[in-house]
C-alpha cells in the first residue's frame, strides 16, 4: 500500500506545472522580440565611413576593402552620410542616386557609362556637401544629363570627363536656393550643352576646366541670380560659348580665359592672388636665395614670356 501511494504522488509531480519555467517563458519570448536583444538575427546593418568598389566585387558584399562591391548603387547603401566610396581598380560602376552628404573619390579609371536616363543624380539635402572625384562619366549618345544636381548645398566636379550626354554635360537645376557646384580640372565634351545653371540663384563655379565641342554652349546662366563664374578654363569649338539669359550671369575670374564661339562675360572680376600687402609677403631678411627669386619675378613681370634662368 505504502509503495501504491509513492507511485501516485510521483505521477502527480510531473504533471503538476513548473512555476519557475511559466515565470521565465514570458521573459524569453519577450527577448526574441525586441531587435538586438540577442533572440534573433538582425536585419539593420552598421554603415560604414569608409566603402569600397571593384571591377570584381559584388553588391552582396559588405563593401569592405577585402569584400568591395560592384556598383557605387550597391556601395552608397552601405556608406554612412559624409562617408567615402573608392575605387579599389578600374572598372564601370554605374550610375548613382546621391541623397546625403557622399565623397566619391577614384584614383583609378572609373567609368559610369548611361545609356537614357542621367549618369548621377544629386538629390542630397540642403545642407550636404557631395564630391565626385576621378570620374568617367560617358552617356552613348543617350544619357540626358552627366550630372544633375537637382538638390543639395556643394557639389564638387573633380578631374572628371563627361561625355556624349544629349541635354547636358553638369544641369544645375537645384531646389536648394543658392546650391553651388564646383568643376575642377575637369573635360565636359560633345554634349549638347556644357555646363547649364537654372533654379533659385543657383552657381556654378569652372576652374581649370575644358568645355569643349558641345553642340550648342559651353556655358549658360539662365534665370534671375543664376551665375556661372569661368577662371583659367577654355570654352572652345561651341557656337555659342556663353549663354546669359533671364537675369543669369556669366562672369570672368579675371583675363585668364580662352573663349572661341558667340556671347560675353557680362563682367570681369579682378584676380587677386592674396589680400595680404606686398611687404607682408617679402622676407624678412634678405638672401642671396631671396635676391635670385625676386630678380627673376621682377624680369618675368617685364617679359612673361622670359624663362627664369637656371640656379
Amino acid at each position: 500500500m505504502k509503495q501504491l501511494g509513492a507511485m501516485i504522488s510521483a505521477r502527480l509531480r510531473l504533471l503538476r506545472p513548473n512555476r519557475k519555467w511559466l515565470l521565465a517563458a514570458p521573459l524569453a519570448l519577450l527577448l526574441i522580440a525586441i531587435p538586438g536583444s540577442g533572440g534573433g538575427e538582425q536585419n539593420v546593418e552598421a554603415q560604414a565611413t569608409r566603402t569600397w568598389v571593384s571591377g570584381v566585387g559584388d553588391d552582396a558584399n559588405p563593401c569592405s576593402r577585402t569584400a568591395p562591391c560592384k556598383t557605387f548603387a550597391g556601395a552608397i547603401s552601405k556608406t554612412a552620410g559624409g562617408g567615402t566610396i573608392n575605387c579599389l581598380d578600374p572598372g564601370g560602376f554605374g550610375g548613382v542616386t546621391i541623397t546625403k552628404s557622399i565623397t566619391i573619390r577614384c584614383e583609378v579609371e572609373a567609368g559610369v557609362l548611361v545609356s537614357g536616363g542621367n549618369g548621377i543624380n544629386v538629390n542630397a539635402g540642403v545642407n550636404d556637401r557631395v564630391v565626385l572625384e576621378g570620374l568617367d562619366i560617358e552617356g552613348l549618345g543617350a544619357g540626358v544629363h552627366g550630372v544633375s544636381v537637382n538638390s543639395g548645398k556643394e557639389v564638387y566636379i573633380i578631374r572628371s570627363s563627361i561625355r556624349h550626354f544629349t541635354t547636358n554635360g553638369v544641369n544645375v537645376n537645384s531646389t536648394t536656393v543658392g546650391s553651388h557646384v564646383f568643376i575642377n580640372d575637369s573635360f565636359l565634351e560633345f554634349n549638347t550643352g556644357g555646363v547649364n545653371v537654372t533654379g533659385p540663384s543657383n552657381i556654378a563655379s569652372l576652374t581649370n576646366t575644358q568645355v569643349l565641342s558641345n553642340t550648342n554652349f559651353a556655358v549658360q546662366a539662365n534665370g534671375a541670380g543664376t551665375v556661372v563664374g569661368v577662371q583659367t578654363s577654355v570654352l572652345n569649338n561651341s557656337p555659342n560659348s556663353i549663354i546669359a539669359i533671364n537675369g543669369g550671369q556669366a562672369i570672368s575670374v579675371g583675363p585668364s580665359n580662352l573663349v572661341t564661339g558667340g556671347g560675353v562675360f557680362n563682367s570681369t572680376v579682378i584676380f587677386r592672388e592674396t589680400a595680404a600687402p606686398l611687404r607682408e609677403l617679402r622676407p624678412r631678411q634678405e638672401t642671396p636665395q631671396s635676391r635670385h627669386v625676386h630678380g627673376c619675378l621682377c624680369r618675368l613681370r617685364q617679359n612673361p614670356g622670359a624663362r627664369p634662368p637656371d640656379r
